[in-house]
């Protein structure tokens, strides 16, 4: 399926990836959101599960190799073009990763990777749905401990 101009949304998932008092940001290198910073993700691919999409992800954006545990927000991403038309649709599912092995470099689709403090968080000029999701996986990756 397309991504651009689809016809109907597409399952996203994101991996919120925290590690001590820290937690994963990428830059994305394509469209939507070129240029931004994010959280590593992508569309799930048929016949996978959601879990494993986001750890998938994960690996190909960031190298790491995580595990994706509870689901920390599921919302919706649309962009329309020029003329109101909806040029992207995704439905996002953002879980809470744990790295296993691996060190973070940028991998496919993103020309950066950072580790950042929830102090750094607002800083980073972020979208609010990245900054809050963010903000969520430092809450439960505290929890969790």
């Amino acid at each position: 399926m397309k991504r651009d101009y689809p016809e109907r949304p597409i399952i996203g998932v994101g991996a919120v990836i925290v590690r001590g008092d820290r937690a994963l940001l990428v830059r994305r290198a394509t469209e939507p959101l070129k240029g931004e910073w994010s959280v590593p993700g992508g569309a799930l691919e048929l016949g996978e599960k959601l879990r494993d999409g986001a750890a998938r992800e994960a690996l190909e954006e960031t190298g790491l190799h995580v595990v994706a545990s509870g689901v920390l927000d599921v919302f919706d991403s649309i962009f329309t073009d020029d003329d109101g038309r909806t040029q992207y649709h995704y439905v996002l599912i953002d879980f809470l990763c744990t790295p296993l092995a691996g060190e973070a470099l940028p991998g496919s689709d993103v020309s950066e990777v950072l580790w950042v403090t929830e102090a750094d968080l607002a800083e980073m000029n972020l979208r609010d749905s990245i900054a809050q999701v963010v903000r969520k996986g430092f809450a439960a990756a505290s929890t969790s401990e």
